[in-house]
């Protein structure tokens, strides 16, 4: 990319609306745009002004536009930047294009505007990421955290472990590079703290991981069980409305019906699937088939029990199937008399909701219970920051490597011009976050996926 060109795209999504965007970034900018208007009054920084659109030659009017213009280095890119925002028709958009282009404008590469404001220190690598995450937001939840990123907490919550870990860095330089000076070289103790004092946040976003990962990609629930058990139901309660047919039918579910929902703001896959036994047809042989691959893909399982029926070891066996995959035994139809006393093969801790999908008892609990087990423990760090992008937990993953390597080489009275390999290894794990030391192939990576115009 050429940052010194200016450039041109559609900043706003394909298709027909009320509005649609046209955004020029660049040093050009203005004089490129000055022959495509006829404005009411001049251009001023920070200022919508209205005017027309119209033919550089004849000056026939093509729509009426606003105009705003962002003076560097107060703009996005920190170029000079001019929106021209008209109606949303895909062909006056493209024109206005092919005009700029005319004029000497370029056509921007996808991602080039964010990479522009990296490059130029107004991003940085987590809040230039961050933009992508906003875009991409299903949920408000989704949006507010991709929101915080992009103020910075991320880099924030980073900035003091960098700053701890270039203090011990320097202070071991210190004792390489002066030791004919004199220049005490720290005691293994504070050697050992300091280590301490860096790892041990990292240690905790990485853990926050787990549930980060949820909140960008969202997880799938399976909804398993015998026939007749209420699975449907319970999806249809969970989504809402009615997605799933129900029948007092054993086995009306032959296929996998799937929807996603929002539950505390992260996107829920829900799976319903075929009532598992041994299957009377091919169709439904077929449909158990299917419900086995869900349980195996699902990130959690809702194993669904019959309260109206006797304990069966049907049920024992469903439980031990799945195994140590996360799940959730409910005993649902808890409206109707003869309730068994306890659920076979069940432990306890492994989550135990007791609802009614006729009624609606207990689904809200059902869903605080399903947001217990994929928020665990580090939904308490919402507010402080916490890893979403599987390239930042290993990152993070490395630069705690080479602090544990650093440790090693300590408690081994390795040389400490060894040991400061490890320490800068670490360092620069956390640089590729923050973007202070980057490769072209991982800028291209991230911007590549960005949106045209963005």
């Amino acid at each position: 990319m050429e940052l010194d060109d200016t450039i041109v795209a559609i900043s706003t999504p394909p298709g027909r609306g009320g509005i649609g965007v046209v955004r020029l970034a660049g040093s050009e900018a203005k004089a490129i745009a000055a022959p495509l208007l006829r404005l009411k009054r001049e251009l001023e920084p920070g200022r919508a002004v209205f005017g027309e659109l119209i033919e550089p030659v004849t000056e026939e009017r093509i729509d009426e536009v606003v105009v705003t213009f962002f003076q560097k280095p107060h703009s996005y890119t920190t170029d000079d930047i001019v929106e021209i925002s008209g109606h949303g028709a895909p062909v006056v958009l493209r024109h206005v294009v092919e005009l700029a282009v005319a004029a000497g404008a370029r056509l921007a590469e996808p991602g080039e505007f964010t990479m522009r404001a990296f490059l130029n220190g107004r991003l940085d690598l987590t809040q230039a990421e961050a933009v992508r995450d906003l875009i991409e937001s299903q949920t408000l939840y989704q949006a507010k955290v991709a929101a915080q990123q992009l103020e910075g907490v991320l880099s924030h919550r980073l900035q003091p472990i960098k700053q701890k870990l270039v203090e011990l860095i320097a202070v071991l330089e210190a004792g390489i590079d002066f030791a004919e000076d004199d220049v005490p070289v720290a005691a293994v103790e504070d050697i050992q703290r300091r280590l301490a004092e860096a790892r041990e946040p990292l240690a905790a976003l990485e853990a926050s991981f787990a549930y980060g990962k949820v909140v960008h990609e969202g997880m799938t629930l399976a909804i398993v069980g015998r026939p007749n058990v209420g699975k449907s139901s319970l999806f249809n309660r969970l989504v809402e409305r009615e997605r799933a047919i129900v029948t007092a039918t054993p086995g009306t579910t032959r296929d996998l019906v799937s929807e996603t929902v929002s539950l505390g703001g992260i996107p829920v896959k829900l799976v319903d699937t075929a009532g598992i036994r041994a299957a009377y047809d091919e169709a439904e042989s077929i449909g158990v088939k299917k419900a086995y691959e869900a349980l195996a893909d699902a990130d959690l399982v809702l194993v669904v029990m019959d309260l109206a029926q006797p304990a069966a070891e049907e049920d024992a066996r469903l439980v031990e199937m799945v195994g140590p995959r996360p799940k959730i035994v409910v005993e649902n139809k808890a409206d109707l008399d003869g309730r068994r006393s306890s659920v076979v093969g069940h432990r306890p801790d492994n989550g135990r909701v007791r609802t009614s999908a006729i009624t609606g008892e207990g689904i809200e609990e059902l869903r605080q219970e399903i947001l217990r087990h994929v928020a665990g423990e580090a939904a308490g760090q919402r507010e402080s920051g916490f890893l979403t992008n599987v390239r930042h937990q290993g990152l993070v993953r490395e630069a705690i490597a080479g602090l544990d390597a650093g440790r090693r080489a300590l408690d081994q009275n390795i040389p400490h011009e060894m040991m400061l390999l490890d320490l800068y290894t670490a360092l620069h794990a956390l640089d590729g976050i923050t973007g202070a030391t980057t490769t072209d192939d991982i800028l291209n990576l991230i911007f590549s996926s960005f949106c045209i115009g963005k």
